[in-house]
């Protein structure tokens, strides 16, 4: 589920957008009135989306999107002629007067594209180091002398090992290398 921080310059504004947002099923976690509070509230966070206005009490959106922590994503709610003037191209825009079912669908659509892009990069292979590459060379090439093996075959026997073991590849080379004596 993500995260929603709403911060708007009248509390009351922000707290209405949260119970409409809570009966539609998302987690609010603040409704604020300073761009400072919604900082606060957005650095206890993993990463979520913060629902704002063009102006705030102590800042501007521009500022806010600027010391947003990575992972916070941000909805702009602005007249038309505001928008206008955004130039940040990562922030989704709504325009006033806002519609309950606009507002519920963008929020739907940005924490939809939230969890894709975090199913991805969970998904990409993490990228080894070249120290760790040549640990994994190593072993390979011990292998390949010790065991008359193709580096094809090398490489097999690690991941096997790896994979029956439950540890990484870089942790099986460093096995395989510490039997060579």
């Amino acid at each position: 589920m993500t995260n929603i921080i709403v911060v708007l310059p009248k509390i009351e504004d922000a707290k209405s957008i949260k119970n409409v947002l809570v009966r539609s099923g998302f987690s609010v976690m603040a409704a604020c009135s300073t761009g400072a509070q919604a900082l606060g509230a957005a650095d206890a966070l993993s990463g979520g989306i913060v629902i704002c206005s063009y102006k705030l009490i102590d800042m501007a959106y521009s500022e806010l999107y600027d010391y947003l922590p990575p992972g916070m994503d941000m909805l702009l709610l602005a007249s038309p002629g505001y928008l206008s003037e955004v130039s940040v191209k990562d922030i989704v825009c709504l325009s006033m007067p806002l519609k309950v079912q606009e507002l519920v669908n963008t929020v739907d659509m940005m924490c939809q594209s939230r969890e894709r892009r975090r199913r991805r990069q969970r998904l990409a292979p993490r990228e080894r180091s070249k120290e760790e590459e040549a640990i994994i060379k190593e072993a390979k090439a011990l292998l390949m002398e010790r065991n008359r093996m193709t580096e094809e075959e090398a490489h097999r026997y690690i991941q096997k090992c790896s994979m029956d073991s439950g540890t990484n590849m870089v942790e099986m080379a460093k096995m395989v290398l510490v039997t060579r004596n």
